[in-house]
This record gives C-alpha cells, sequence and structure tokens, in this order.
C-alpha cells in the first residue's frame, strides 16, 4: 500500500497541473497587446519620414525633367518662329508667325511657373 499511494499523488498532480496550463476551450493562448501610441523617432515615424522625403524626390525629378523637356519645346519653337519671320515681308507678318508666338508666351510662362516650385 506504501507503494501505491505515492503513484496516486504523482497522477493526481500531474493531472492538477495539466488542468491550470490549458485555457478555456475556444480561446488561444493570450496575445500581448502593443500600445496604439506612437512616440518620437519610432519606426512608423521614421518610415513616413523617409517616404515623404522619397516622394519630394520623386517630384522633383519629375519637375526637373518637365522643365527640360519644356526649354527644348520653347528653343525648338523659337528657331520656327526666327524662320517664319526671315521669309515674311518687310510689311507683312503671317498669321503663323502671330501663333507662334502666343504658343512660345503660353509655354514660357509655365516653364516660369515650374522654376517657382510647388509653392
Amino acid at each position: 500500500m506504501q507503494r501505491k499511494f505515492p503513484v496516486w499523488i504523482f497522477f493526481l498532480c500531474l493531472f492538477a497541473c495539466r488542468g491550470f496550463s490549458q485555457s478555456p476551450p475556444g480561446q488561444g493562448p493570450p496575445t500581448p497587446s502593443r500600445p496604439s501610441i506612437t512616440l518620437p523617432g519610432t519606426d512608423e515615424e521614421e518610415a513616413r519620414d523617409r517616404l515623404t522625403r522619397d516622394m519630394a524626390k520623386k517630384a522633383a525629378k519629375e519637375r526637373a525633367a518637365a522643365l527640360k523637356a519644356d526649354t527644348d519645346k520653347l528653343l525648338k519653337l523659337s528657331v520656327e518662329l526666327k524662320q517664319y519671320v526671315d521669309k515674311s515681308d518687310e510689311n507683312v507678318l503671317s498669321l503663323d508667325v502671330i501663333k507662334k508666338a502666343e504658343e512660345i508666351e503660353k509655354l514660357a510662362k509655365s516653364v516660369k511657373d515650374k522654376m517657382k516650385g510647388p509653392n
């Protein structure tokens, strides 16, 4: 009988410990919750800042590319205007010359506005 008593205590302790370690049915182990407050210097804020800088760099590159394309077109239109003026008579300016000058004026204003930047 002395031998059965410790075995019985062992099984009792085993089932008791097993019952305490299990969670109720339908529930998994508790997950630690993260605070929703973002403190300065966190990874999320740094990622947001990096994204903002990258977007600003991309916008600046696109603006520079647009300025280059517009100034190339402005040069082309200016050369064409000069050719029209050279061909025209001193007393008569053709309608094409006036249209070309207006197109140059609009493009020059656009270039000027782009050079000022997004402000």
